[in-house]
């Protein structure tokens, strides 16, 4: 099969984790006999420094002409300590998700058998956990007019869904439950929040259509508590953009590290594969950041976007040997011997 993937590599350790994720890549094209074409483009800091904007329409372009996205990360601390800052490399990553549509953001969070002791919490509470979460992405307090008034003095932020946005993102939550365990948890603040009721209500009126799946409605204050006291009780969650935002942060670091949680972003037409880590701009040329999460993103491109669940497979079983035997970057390493980002990206590729 031949392959046109977008790679918009951004800002931070962006390129460097995104280099890796590409030869891992042309590692299992090789394997399987597939052919792949890249069409890099700038979006992020780079591009606002290239042309003025964090995602022109050059990049959107390329996005729209290609098979699927694989994107790295955006940000650098200038724009984050200039709270005037009229353009921001954020704002390329909402305007990316609108533009393309991509409503639905996909994030596994699991435990690797190698990593148990890593986890923050007790090997007893995570062992066996296997989630997703699936955030709506293009609505919700994050699109919704924001402001100032009163001179200044008084911020505002309008928090707007539609039922048919809820029923769209709901819809994949219920299919996608029906492939696992048949449990779906809704999450929101229906006790104070009439957004939070027309989801609720929605979800509700779409349980006929699934009899199979045992649903479940769960403020979102409680899921933040349930997370680190019992994460392997939950199967399949749906929620806002805001609560997804959140919780989503909150599950990564579960499995020890943020550098190894992969995600996905759907929409109708085109999906996206990014590592859920930031930019990083620390580590930015020192070949210490784990691409790890960004293999694991291009795994799901392989599985989600192509239907290709076997070069998913060799990919994820090359990540856990490198785990098993200690081919990891610094944040992993604890103490013993660290590999760089390049020599971790070169082992996956040999191994694969």
């Amino acid at each position: 099969m031949k392959f046109n993937i977008a790679v918009l590599a951004g800002d931070g350790i962006g390129p460097e984790v995104m280099e890796q994720a590409q030869k891992v890549s042309e590692a299992v094209a090789e394997k399987f006999g597939h052919e792949i074409t890249w069409k890099p483009a700038l979006t992020g800091a780079a591009a606002i420094d290239a042309v003025g904007e964090p995602y022109p329409d050059s990049t959107h372009q390329v996005c729209l002409a290609s098979d699927a996205v694989l994107f790295g990360a955006i940000g650098l601390p200038r724009f984050d300590n200039d709270p005037s800052a009229k353009v921001r490399p954020e704002n390329g990553l909402l305007q990316m998700r609108k533009q393309l549509g991509l409503f639905a953001n996909l994030r596994p969070t699991f435990t690797f058998p190698s990593l148990l002791d890593k986890s923050p919490l007790k090997q007893e509470r995570i062992e066996g956990t296997d989630l997703v979460f699936l955030r709506e992405l293009t609505g919700g307090i994050y699109f919704g007019e924001k402001g100032r008034r009163d001179g200044g003095e008084t911020a505002f932020d309008n928090c707007v869904y539609t039922r048919v946005e809820v029923q769209r993102l709901a819809k994949k939550g219920f299919e996608l439950a029906m492939t696992r365990s048949k449990r779906l948890c809704c999450v929101d603040k229906a006790n104070v929040m009439e957004t939070s009721r027309l989801w609720r209500e929605t979800v509700q009126a779409m349980e006929k259509d699934y009899p199979e799946v045992e649903v479940s409605y769960e403020l979102v204050d409680a899921v933040a508590m349930r997370l680190v006291q019992w994460p392997n009780s939950y199967d399949v969650l749906i929620t806002e953009n805001l609560f997804g935002d959140i919780l989503t942060d909150e599950a990564s670091v579960i499995s020890g590290s943020m550098g190894l949680m992969p995600s996905a972003s759907m929409g109708s037409d085109i999906a996206l594969f990014e590592p859920i880590h930031g930019s990083y701009p620390q580590a930015t040329g020192l070949n210490i950041a784990n691409p790890m999460a960004m293999v694991l993103s291009a795994a799901m491109m392989f599985e989600i976007a192509f239907n290709l669940p076997k070069e998913g497979k060799v990919i994820r079983d090359a990540v856990n040997k490198a785990l098993a035997e200690g081919i990891v970057t610094e944040d992993l390493a604890d103490g013993g011997k660290a590999y760089g980002t390049k020599e971790v990206g070169d082992f996956l590729a040999a191994n694969i």
